[in-house]
């Protein structure tokens, strides 16, 4: 979704990162919202290392309800969650934040990601990531999860 094709009814979540404007993350999602005719869109807050802090301990009093963390803050985010589900405590890290009355909760999606797949032991990171932005448009605006439009996602998003 270009800037332009935004309108006050459009749905909107956000992705933090590096890159997060250029990053994977951004593109599958909004590929996937598209796809699904949703009128949604996922926008980046690219920050740098020195930024992360002053922006997660504010999220909470923010507009902010749903927000993607890139990779590389995905652990640092973990201190800024009142809480977490089974799986972002086991790794210590969360793929996104939902922020419920002022608190931030946070999720790993690995297990909800590899339990769509006959054989997840045979899983890439990027068939996973786009598993686990299926999943979250799934949650946050209701598109559908096809495992099978995987490949075709990935074909067409360079």
């Amino acid at each position: 979704m270009r800037p332009e094709e935004i309108k006050p009814d459009t749905k909107l979540c956000t992705i933090l990162g590096h890159n997060a404007q250029t990053g994977y993350m951004r593109r599958y999602f909004n590929k996937i919202m598209k796809r699904n005719s949703k009128n949604a869109t996922a926008i980046a807050l690219n920050i740098t290392d020195e930024h992360f802090d002053f922006t997660m301990s504010n999220v909470g009093q923010s507009k902010v309800d749903k927000m993607m963390i890139e990779r590389e803050f995905s652990t640092k985010a973990v201190h800024y969650c009142e809480t977490l589900n089974a799986c972002a405590s086991r790794e210590k890290r969360v793929d996104f934040i939902e922020v419920e009355a002022g608190k931030v909760k946070g999720y790993c999606l690995d297990d909800d990601a590899k339990a769509l797949f006959e054989k997840p032991e045979f899983l890439d990171e990027h068939t996973t990531l786009v598993a686990k932005m299926m999943l979250l448009a799934n949650r946050w605006f209701d598109a559908k999860i096809d495992i099978d439009e995987i490949p075709h996602l990935m074909e067409t998003t360079k």
